[in-house]
Protein backbone atom coordinates (compact mmCIF):
# COMPACT_ATOMS: atom_id res chain seq x y z
CA UNK A 1 0.00 0.00 0.00
CA UNK A 2 1.23 3.50 -0.79
CA UNK A 3 0.36 5.98 1.97
CA UNK A 4 0.72 9.75 2.05
CA UNK A 5 2.13 10.72 5.47
CA UNK A 6 1.51 14.42 6.11
CA UNK A 7 4.02 15.64 8.66
CA UNK A 8 6.11 12.56 7.98
CA UNK A 9 9.38 14.30 8.86
CA UNK A 10 8.27 14.92 12.45
CA UNK A 11 8.54 12.70 15.50
CA UNK A 12 5.29 10.74 15.16
CA UNK A 13 5.03 10.85 11.38
CA UNK A 14 8.58 9.67 10.76
CA UNK A 15 8.11 6.77 13.18
CA UNK A 16 4.93 5.75 11.37
CA UNK A 17 6.79 5.98 8.07
CA UNK A 18 9.55 3.73 9.42
CA UNK A 19 7.07 1.08 10.49
CA UNK A 20 5.25 1.30 7.15
CA UNK A 21 8.52 0.54 5.39
CA UNK A 22 9.26 -2.33 7.77
CA UNK A 23 5.79 -3.77 7.06
CA UNK A 24 6.27 -3.64 3.29
CA UNK A 25 4.25 -0.48 2.57
CA UNK A 26 5.46 2.70 0.87
CA UNK A 27 5.18 6.02 2.69
CA UNK A 28 5.12 9.23 0.67
CA UNK A 29 6.25 11.95 3.07
CA UNK A 30 5.02 15.53 2.77
CA UNK A 31 6.35 18.06 5.28
CA UNK A 32 6.99 21.80 5.28
CA UNK A 33 9.87 21.29 7.76
CA UNK A 34 8.53 23.89 10.18
CA UNK A 35 9.28 21.42 12.96
CA UNK A 36 10.13 18.30 10.95
CA UNK A 37 13.62 17.35 9.87
CA UNK A 38 14.86 16.68 6.36
CA UNK A 39 17.20 14.03 7.80
CA UNK A 40 14.14 11.99 8.83
CA UNK A 41 13.14 11.66 5.18
CA UNK A 42 16.50 10.47 3.83
CA UNK A 43 16.03 7.38 1.69
CA UNK A 44 12.27 7.91 1.56
CA UNK A 45 9.95 9.47 -0.99
CA UNK A 46 9.85 13.06 0.21
CA UNK A 47 8.11 16.20 -0.99
CA UNK A 48 8.84 19.44 0.82
CA UNK A 49 5.81 21.69 1.03
CA UNK A 50 2.73 22.71 2.97
CA UNK A 51 -0.41 20.59 2.92
CA UNK A 52 -2.42 23.83 2.70
CA UNK A 53 -0.87 24.51 -0.72
CA UNK A 54 -3.01 22.88 -3.41
CA UNK A 55 -0.15 22.95 -5.91
CA UNK A 56 1.99 20.88 -3.53
CA UNK A 57 -0.76 18.34 -2.92
CA UNK A 58 -1.59 18.11 -6.63
CA UNK A 59 2.07 17.60 -7.49
CA UNK A 60 2.36 14.75 -4.97
CA UNK A 61 -0.79 13.05 -6.20
CA UNK A 62 0.21 13.51 -9.83
CA UNK A 63 3.52 11.79 -9.06
CA UNK A 64 1.85 9.08 -6.98
CA UNK A 65 -1.63 8.32 -8.35
CA UNK A 66 -1.59 4.97 -6.53
CA UNK A 67 -1.79 6.52 -3.05
CA UNK A 68 -4.59 4.70 -1.24
CA UNK A 69 -4.77 6.46 2.12
CA UNK A 70 -3.50 9.42 4.12
CA UNK A 71 -2.06 9.59 7.63
CA UNK A 72 -2.36 13.19 8.79
CA UNK A 73 0.22 14.04 11.47
CA UNK A 74 1.02 17.59 10.38
CA UNK A 75 0.38 19.90 13.35
CA UNK A 76 1.84 22.22 15.94
CA UNK A 77 1.58 20.48 19.31
CA UNK A 78 3.15 22.40 22.22
CA UNK A 79 0.43 23.36 24.71
CA UNK A 80 2.13 26.37 26.39
CA UNK A 81 3.19 27.63 22.95
CA UNK A 82 -0.43 27.46 21.78
CA UNK A 83 -1.45 29.76 24.62
CA UNK A 84 0.89 32.49 23.38
CA UNK A 85 0.50 31.77 19.63
CA UNK A 86 -3.13 30.70 19.07
CA UNK A 87 -3.32 32.23 15.58
CA UNK A 88 -0.41 30.08 14.40
CA UNK A 89 -2.01 26.98 15.90
CA UNK A 90 -5.39 27.53 14.29
CA UNK A 91 -3.74 28.26 10.96
CA UNK A 92 -1.52 25.17 11.04
CA UNK A 93 -3.91 22.71 12.67
CA UNK A 94 -7.31 23.79 11.37
CA UNK A 95 -7.03 25.95 8.26
CA UNK A 96 -4.34 23.78 6.69
CA UNK A 97 -6.35 20.63 7.42
CA UNK A 98 -9.40 22.11 5.69
CA UNK A 99 -7.44 23.03 2.58
CA UNK A 100 -5.74 19.63 2.60
CA UNK A 101 -8.89 17.55 2.84
CA UNK A 102 -10.62 19.68 0.20
CA UNK A 103 -7.83 18.86 -2.23
CA UNK A 104 -7.78 15.18 -1.29
CA UNK A 105 -11.49 14.91 -2.03
CA UNK A 106 -11.06 16.64 -5.37
CA UNK A 107 -8.44 14.02 -6.24
CA UNK A 108 -10.46 11.02 -5.08
CA UNK A 109 -8.59 10.19 -1.84
CA UNK A 110 -11.21 9.03 0.66
CA UNK A 111 -9.31 7.29 3.48
CA UNK A 112 -7.76 9.40 6.24
CA UNK A 113 -6.27 8.58 9.61
CA UNK A 114 -6.15 11.76 11.67
CA UNK A 115 -3.48 11.73 14.37
CA UNK A 116 -5.44 13.48 17.09
CA UNK A 117 -5.15 14.03 20.83
CA UNK A 118 -6.78 12.72 23.99
CA UNK A 119 -6.24 16.14 25.57
CA UNK A 120 -9.66 17.07 24.18
CA UNK A 121 -11.48 15.02 26.83
CA UNK A 122 -12.93 15.96 30.18
CA UNK A 123 -11.73 13.16 32.47
CA UNK A 124 -13.97 11.40 34.95
CA UNK A 125 -13.43 11.37 38.71
CA UNK A 126 -10.78 8.67 38.32
CA UNK A 127 -9.05 10.74 35.59
CA UNK A 128 -9.81 8.07 33.00
CA UNK A 129 -11.39 8.72 29.61
CA UNK A 130 -12.88 6.59 26.90
CA UNK A 131 -14.35 7.51 23.53
CA UNK A 132 -17.67 8.52 25.12
CA UNK A 133 -16.14 11.07 27.54
CA UNK A 134 -17.22 14.70 27.05
CA UNK A 135 -15.01 16.86 24.85
CA UNK A 136 -13.82 19.83 26.90
CA UNK A 137 -10.62 21.29 25.50
CA UNK A 138 -8.59 23.38 27.96
CA UNK A 139 -5.89 24.89 25.70
CA UNK A 140 -5.79 26.45 22.23
CA UNK A 141 -3.91 23.36 21.03
CA UNK A 142 -6.67 21.05 22.25
CA UNK A 143 -9.31 23.38 20.78
CA UNK A 144 -7.68 23.05 17.37
CA UNK A 145 -7.94 19.27 17.58
CA UNK A 146 -11.62 19.44 18.53
CA UNK A 147 -12.39 21.87 15.73
CA UNK A 148 -10.41 19.83 13.19
CA UNK A 149 -12.18 16.59 14.17
CA UNK A 150 -15.63 18.17 14.00
CA UNK A 151 -14.78 19.76 10.68
CA UNK A 152 -13.60 16.43 9.28
CA UNK A 153 -16.75 14.73 10.58
CA UNK A 154 -18.93 17.32 8.84
CA UNK A 155 -17.00 16.94 5.59
CA UNK A 156 -17.20 13.15 5.80
CA UNK A 157 -20.96 13.29 6.37
CA UNK A 158 -21.44 15.00 3.01
CA UNK A 159 -18.80 13.22 0.92
CA UNK A 160 -17.13 9.82 0.33
CA UNK A 161 -14.47 10.72 2.92
CA UNK A 162 -13.98 8.40 5.88
CA UNK A 163 -11.89 9.54 8.82
CA UNK A 164 -10.49 7.60 11.75
CA UNK A 165 -9.25 9.85 14.56
CA UNK A 166 -6.65 8.20 16.77
CA UNK A 167 -6.54 10.01 20.12
CA UNK A 168 -3.57 9.69 22.46
CA UNK A 169 -1.71 11.65 25.10
CA UNK A 170 2.05 11.60 25.61
CA UNK A 171 4.33 9.75 23.18
CA UNK A 172 7.71 8.71 24.58
CA UNK A 173 10.68 6.70 23.38
CA UNK A 174 11.95 6.52 19.81
CA UNK A 175 12.09 4.22 16.84
CA UNK A 176 13.79 1.15 18.39
CA UNK A 177 16.29 1.19 15.48
CA UNK A 178 17.02 4.88 16.27
CA UNK A 179 16.33 6.00 12.71
CA UNK A 180 14.29 8.92 14.04
CA UNK A 181 13.13 10.36 17.34
CA UNK A 182 12.10 13.55 19.05
CA UNK A 183 13.59 16.44 17.10
CA UNK A 184 12.68 19.41 19.31
CA UNK A 185 15.83 21.34 20.28
CA UNK A 186 14.51 21.90 23.81
CA UNK A 187 11.57 19.59 24.64
CA UNK A 188 8.84 21.05 26.82
CA UNK A 189 7.36 17.73 27.90
CA UNK A 190 8.30 16.10 31.19
CA UNK A 191 10.54 13.30 29.91
CA UNK A 192 12.50 15.66 27.68
CA UNK A 193 13.04 18.02 30.58
CA UNK A 194 14.12 15.10 32.75
CA UNK A 195 16.74 14.13 30.19
CA UNK A 196 17.96 17.72 30.06
CA UNK A 197 18.10 17.90 33.87
CA UNK A 198 20.08 14.66 33.92
CA UNK A 199 22.51 16.01 31.32
CA UNK A 200 23.10 19.34 33.03
CA UNK A 201 22.89 18.21 36.65
CA UNK A 202 20.24 20.81 37.54
CA UNK A 203 17.09 19.86 39.46
CA UNK A 204 14.00 18.84 37.50
CA UNK A 205 11.04 21.24 38.04
CA UNK A 206 7.84 19.54 39.23
CA UNK A 207 5.27 21.98 37.86
CA UNK A 208 2.42 21.89 40.34
CA UNK A 209 2.12 19.74 43.45
CA UNK A 210 -1.50 20.45 44.42
CA UNK A 211 -3.33 18.56 41.68
CA UNK A 212 -6.06 16.10 42.77
CA UNK A 213 -3.92 12.99 42.19
CA UNK A 214 -2.45 10.35 44.49
CA UNK A 215 0.71 12.39 45.10
CA UNK A 216 -0.41 15.89 44.08
CA UNK A 217 1.49 16.01 40.79
CA UNK A 218 0.00 15.93 37.33
CA UNK A 219 -0.89 12.58 35.80
CA UNK A 220 -0.15 11.56 32.21
CA UNK A 221 -0.57 8.53 29.97
CA UNK A 222 2.84 7.82 28.43
CA UNK A 223 2.67 5.64 25.31
CA UNK A 224 5.73 4.43 23.45
CA UNK A 225 5.87 6.00 20.00
CA UNK A 226 6.46 2.60 18.40
CA UNK A 227 3.18 1.39 19.90
CA UNK A 228 1.47 4.45 18.45
CA UNK A 229 2.98 3.73 15.05
CA UNK A 230 1.77 0.14 15.31
CA UNK A 231 -1.78 1.36 15.96
CA UNK A 232 -1.66 3.57 12.87
CA UNK A 233 -0.43 0.61 10.81
CA UNK A 234 -3.19 -1.65 12.14
CA UNK A 235 -5.75 1.04 11.37
CA UNK A 236 -4.51 1.37 7.80
CA UNK A 237 -4.59 -2.36 7.21
CA UNK A 238 -8.09 -2.70 8.71
CA UNK A 239 -9.44 0.63 7.55
CA UNK A 240 -12.34 -0.40 5.32
CA UNK A 241 -13.61 -2.90 7.89
CA UNK A 242 -13.85 -0.10 10.47
CA UNK A 243 -16.53 1.60 8.36
CA UNK A 244 -19.21 -0.95 7.49
CA UNK A 245 -22.17 0.13 5.39
CA UNK A 246 -24.38 2.51 7.34
CA UNK A 247 -21.73 3.36 9.93
CA UNK A 248 -20.68 6.91 10.71
CA UNK A 249 -17.95 8.08 8.31
CA UNK A 250 -15.99 9.48 11.26
CA UNK A 251 -15.04 7.51 14.32
CA UNK A 252 -12.48 7.86 17.10
CA UNK A 253 -10.31 5.31 18.87
CA UNK A 254 -8.21 5.98 21.98
CA UNK A 255 -4.65 4.77 22.25
CA UNK A 256 -3.23 4.48 25.75
CA UNK A 257 -1.74 2.24 28.37
CA UNK A 258 -4.89 1.99 30.48
CA UNK A 259 -3.11 3.51 33.44
CA UNK A 260 -1.65 6.84 34.45
CA UNK A 261 1.75 7.95 35.70
CA UNK A 262 2.24 10.98 37.93
CA UNK A 263 5.20 13.30 37.54
CA UNK A 264 6.78 11.99 40.72
CA UNK A 265 6.30 8.40 39.50
CA UNK A 266 7.90 9.36 36.18
CA UNK A 267 10.91 10.77 38.01
CA UNK A 268 11.19 7.62 40.12
CA UNK A 269 11.02 5.41 37.00
CA UNK A 270 13.61 7.59 35.27
CA UNK A 271 15.94 7.35 38.24
CA UNK A 272 15.66 3.56 38.10
CA UNK A 273 16.95 3.62 34.52
CA UNK A 274 19.84 6.07 34.89
CA UNK A 275 22.95 5.67 37.03
CA UNK A 276 22.89 9.20 38.46
CA UNK A 277 19.49 10.16 39.96
CA UNK A 278 17.92 13.49 39.07
CA UNK A 279 16.92 15.75 41.99
CA UNK A 280 13.63 17.67 41.82
CA UNK A 281 12.44 21.14 42.80
CA UNK A 282 8.88 22.40 43.24
CA UNK A 283 7.70 24.86 40.56
CA UNK A 284 4.42 26.63 39.71
CA UNK A 285 1.98 25.34 37.13
CA UNK A 286 2.62 26.36 33.51
CA UNK A 287 0.05 28.13 31.30
CA UNK A 288 -2.35 25.57 29.84
CA UNK A 289 -1.41 22.82 32.31
CA UNK A 290 -4.14 20.43 33.47
CA UNK A 291 -4.36 17.67 36.04
CA UNK A 292 -4.14 15.18 33.19
CA UNK A 293 -5.85 11.90 32.43
CA UNK A 294 -5.27 8.45 31.02
CA UNK A 295 -7.13 6.50 28.37
CA UNK A 296 -9.11 3.34 28.40
CA UNK A 297 -8.27 1.55 25.17
CA UNK A 298 -10.74 -1.33 24.98
CA UNK A 299 -11.98 -0.15 21.58
CA UNK A 300 -8.45 -0.23 20.17
CA UNK A 301 -8.10 -3.80 21.43
CA UNK A 302 -11.42 -4.87 19.95
CA UNK A 303 -11.19 -3.10 16.58
CA UNK A 304 -7.46 -2.96 15.91
CA UNK A 305 -6.19 -5.90 17.93
CA UNK A 306 -3.90 -3.37 19.59
CA UNK A 307 -2.58 -2.75 23.06
CA UNK A 308 0.44 -0.86 24.36
CA UNK A 309 3.28 -3.37 24.63
CA UNK A 310 6.29 -1.25 25.59
CA UNK A 311 6.80 -0.31 29.23
CA UNK A 312 7.52 3.19 30.48
CA UNK A 313 11.04 2.04 31.43
CA UNK A 314 11.59 0.96 27.82
CA UNK A 315 10.30 4.32 26.61
CA UNK A 316 12.73 6.13 28.90
CA UNK A 317 15.65 3.95 27.83
CA UNK A 318 14.84 4.44 24.14
CA UNK A 319 14.50 8.20 24.63
CA UNK A 320 17.91 8.29 26.30
CA UNK A 321 19.46 6.20 23.52
CA UNK A 322 17.94 8.53 20.92
CA UNK A 323 19.23 11.58 22.78
CA UNK A 324 22.75 10.20 22.40
CA UNK A 325 22.15 9.21 18.77
CA UNK A 326 20.62 12.50 17.63
CA UNK A 327 23.88 14.37 18.27
CA UNK A 328 25.27 12.48 15.27
CA UNK A 329 22.13 12.55 13.11
CA UNK A 330 21.14 16.15 13.94
CA UNK A 331 24.42 17.86 14.85
CA UNK A 332 22.83 21.31 15.07
CA UNK A 333 20.91 20.06 18.10
CA UNK A 334 24.03 18.95 19.94
CA UNK A 335 23.80 20.17 23.54
CA UNK A 336 26.06 22.96 24.67
CA UNK A 337 28.81 22.00 27.13
CA UNK A 338 27.58 22.24 30.68
CA UNK A 339 29.29 21.59 34.01
CA UNK A 340 27.66 18.63 35.74
CA UNK A 341 27.61 18.87 39.51
CA UNK A 342 29.48 16.04 41.18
Amino acid sequence: MKVLVAGGAGFIGSTIASLLIDAGHTPVVVDNLTTGRREFAYGRIFHEGDIADSTVVDHVLDRHPDIEAVVHCAALIVVPDSVTRPVDYYRANVSATLEFVDRLLARGIHRMIFSSSASIYEPGPDLAVDETAPLVATSPYAHTKVVAERMLADVAASSPLRVLSLRYFNPVGADPMLRTGLQAPMPTHALGQLIEAHRTGVPFPVTGSDWPTRDGTGLRDYVHVWDLATAHLRALERFDGLFPTGASPHRAINLGTGTGTTVRELVAEFNQVVARPVPTVEAPRRPGDTVGAYTRSALARDLLGWRAEHSLATGIADALAWHDRRVRLLPDLAPQPHHVAS
